[in-house]
């Protein structure tokens, strides 16, 4: 049965329990998305007409009661040859199984769960229906603490007239009442033996009647009185004391009349005035009881016929008395069993007259119960109050599509009642909170190890930022939500703020400098210059310029503090050459500003730009070449950013003219001020670079 998909709908779980004609299952309702009961019908029963009967029997009296202290049945199928019944999944314990741990219990605790059964058997008399199998077994206990009655599998309509008795003993032995082992007729006082039973068995830890067998102990319920409970158990107060052996009197006229009225008395019995009440006195049993046996005195022969001499001193008028008194004088007494006939029927007519007028002076108006589905608890109770109806202790449901407070599920909805009738009320308490733990300090891999194990299955989103920190990288700085704060699981970010070490910043670009600048630069940003750290190679770029840097090239991440090597330039080879070029660029029409770019490769650098300017005439521009034998000179012109001239000198004709070294003074006047513009009176100009 187990994994069984039973209606298209119930997909059963596990098995949570049995009994004699069913068997219990826990089932989850795709529909609904919930968990719930299936009780099926045992398969050695479904050819039995008489048990299909009786189950189907126990599905109709269940579902007509609607009551927080009943279980609820939702759903009643066959699928093939597999009869069940959906009912309310109650997670928690028996009573049976509490009275086993904690026997016996606390008089304020027992007395709280008898009060709550009561209420359910009040319940469920008033709709005519008697249970007739309460005991702890059928006694459910909520997580939330409520009471739920259970088990209507042998219970049965009172008003039913095609229900026979077959002379079985249904229920459990020790718990019901003397009319049933007689196997006569039960009603709701049999009810409120077995709850008797019940609460004795609650407060002393034990049964009032043990047996060898089940006759036995039926037997003792019919014959033997009830050990009074407070020489059990002496700390039971006498009030209490009263009630259970009112609920066990053997004759049913004795026990409480109904259900509410035990209710009545259990909510009353712990008051200070109550606990030192007197012991309750019942008359004996056996005055009452029409088949018991009678002791009836002889009659003498001197009573009934006088001798002989105390008939002739008495004379005749006297044996008159014996032999013809009822000829002379008719017999009477009809007269007096009259008078009281007609004075019992005149009571009762005058009493039926009178409920008659006062139940005309006190009809209750019928309403119809709105529906107050979706609404807050304190606008629902509002809106039944304003119909008339009242409402019992909210039952509260974890929800996580319902926001808190508001109703998920009513009774009654939409049907016709009596103003004054209870309504129940399922309200939403909110998705399952959770509250945070303290992971500052701890490490990230391990914090997230820990969220994602404990928030796996209620879809947590896990969040990891990074924060600049003195702390140690993946050390957690702060968390989101904080310490012991109360959070929904499901759906809800939580953030980690974790360190990433002291930092991390862009290598700064130092080729091209001298040293000066670079080491004000290096400081700047908080790097050191390495001990040893400044190495000189001959290259082909300009002396005492930076032309590489080690570890770290241009904006690679360099944590602060780290130690630069910085290469510089000491001069050119030996096989270098320089040359000097002479380029001359006309505007594309006289007197038209030109905007002139000069790109130059040689052994210096690729592609590197020599200068850009505006002409209005025609200019020459004198360049500086360094070549290498493996590295000839190219010269791009360019005008309006577009192809101009090409110039290319190889490193043979730079060697034959070997031009004379260049003094400082000529080479700065070829080069100029970075800012300053090319001279248009002059025809050898140098471009200045940007």
């Amino acid at each position: 049965m187990i994994g069984r998909e039973l209606g298209k709908r119930y997909e059963v779980i596990e098995r949570v329990g049995g009994g004699g004609m069913a068997i219990v299952y826990k089932a989850h309702d795709s529909l609904l998305n919930r968990k719930v009961a299936v009780k099926v019908l045992r398969q050695q029963y479904t050819n039995d007409d008489d048990f299909i009967r009786r189950f189907r029997r126990e599905a109709q009296a269940a579902a007509s009661l609607s009551h927080p202290n009943i279980v609820s049945i939702y759903d009643v199928g066959q699928d093939d040859d597999v009869y069940y019944i959906v009912m309310e999944y109650i997670e928690g314990s028996t009573l049976n199984d509490k009275i086993k741990e904690a026997a016996p219990l606390q008089i304020e605790e027992a007395v709280h769960i008898a009060s709550q059964i009561c209420d359910a058997l009040d319940h469920a008399h008033q709709n005519e229906i008697i249970h007739r199998d309460i005991k702890p077994h059928n006694i459910l206990i909520g997580k939330n603490g409520r009471i739920k009655v259970t088990d209507f599998g042998i219970a049965r309509a009172t008003a039913s007239t095609d229900i026979t008795q077959t002379g079985a003993v249904l229920g459990s032995v020790h718990y019901f009442s003397p009319e049933h082992a007689k196997g006569v007729s039960q009603g709701a006082k049999s009810d409120i033996y077995s709850l008797g039973i019940v609460l004795y068995q609650m407060l002393t830890g034990k049964l009032p009647f043990i047996g060898e067998s089940p006759i036995s102990v039926a037997l003792k319920h019919l014959q033997e009185k009830v050990e009074e409970p407070r020489k059990v158990n002496p700390l039971i107060p006498q009030s209490v004391e009263n009630i259970i052996l009112k609920a066990v009197r053997k004759d049913p006229v004795e026990r409480y009349m109904s259900a509410k009225e035990m209710y009545e008395d259990l909510e009353s019995c712990l008051l200070p005035d109550r606990r030192v009440e007197a012991k309750a006195l019942f008359e004996a049993t056996e005055e009452h009881d029409d088949e018991r046996t009678l002791i009836i005195p002889a009659v003498r022969h001197d009573q009934r016929f006088p001798d002989k001499k105390e008939g002739q001193s008495m004379g005749r008028q006297d044996s008159k008395r014996w032999d013809e008194v009822d000829e002379e004088k008719p017999s009477r007494a009809w007269i007096k069993p009259l008078i009281w006939i007609v004075f019992i029927v005149g009571i009762l007519l005058a009493m039926w007259y009178g409920v008659m007028w006062l139940k005309d002076k006190l009809e209750v108006p019928d309403v119809t119960v709105p529906s107050v589905v979706g609404m807050t608890l304190d606008k629902a109770i509002a809106e039944l109050n304003n119909e008339g109806l009242k409402v019992l202790e909210p039952e509260y449901e974890l929800s996580d599509v319902v926001e808190k407070d508001v109703v998920i599920s009513q009774d009654k909805e939409g049907v016709t009642a009596k103003e004054g009738t209870y309504i129940n009320l399922v309200v939403s308490s909110g998705p399952e909170m959770s509250f945070m733990d303290d992971y500052v300090g701890l490490a990230w891999k391990e914090v997230q190890l820990a969220l994602s194990a404990k928030y796996k299955e209620a879809g947590t989103i896990i969040s990891k930022i990074e924060e600049k920190s003195d702390e140690a990288a993946g050390t957690v700085l702060s968390q989101d939500p904080a310490y012991e704060e109360e959070f929904n699981p499901k759906g809800t970010e939580i953030k980690i703020t974790v360190s990433s070490g002291p930092g991390t910043i862009p290598m700064p670009d130092l080729t091209g400098l001298t040293l000066g600048p670079a080491t004000v630069m290096l400081e700047k940003v908080g790097l050191v210059l390495a001990k040893d750290g400044i190495k000189k190679e001959k290259t082909y770029t300009p002396k005492d310029y930076i032309f590489k840097q080690f570890p770290y090239q241009p904006n690679e991440d360099v944590e602060p503090g780290s130690e630069i090597t910085l290469f510089i330039s000491d001069g050119l080879p030996e096989d270098a050459v320089e040359d000097l070029k002479s380029v001359t660029v006309k505007p594309t029409a006289p007197g038209e500003s030109t905007k002139v770019k000069i790109l130059v490769t040689d052994a210096s650098g690729e592609s590197v730009e020599w200068g850009i300017t505006d002409i209005t005439e025609e200019k020459s521009f004198t360049i500086r070449l360094v070549l290498s034998p493996k590295k000839n000179a190219v010269i791009s012109v360019y005008t309006n950013d577009k192809p101009y001239d090409t110039h290319t000198v190889t490193y043979a004709d730079a060697k034959n003219r070997q031009s004379p070294e260049i003094d400082a003074n000529e080479e700065d006047a070829q080069l100029g001020d970075e800012n300053d513009t090319p001279s248009p009176a002059t025809d050898d100009t140098v471009i200045q670079g940007e």
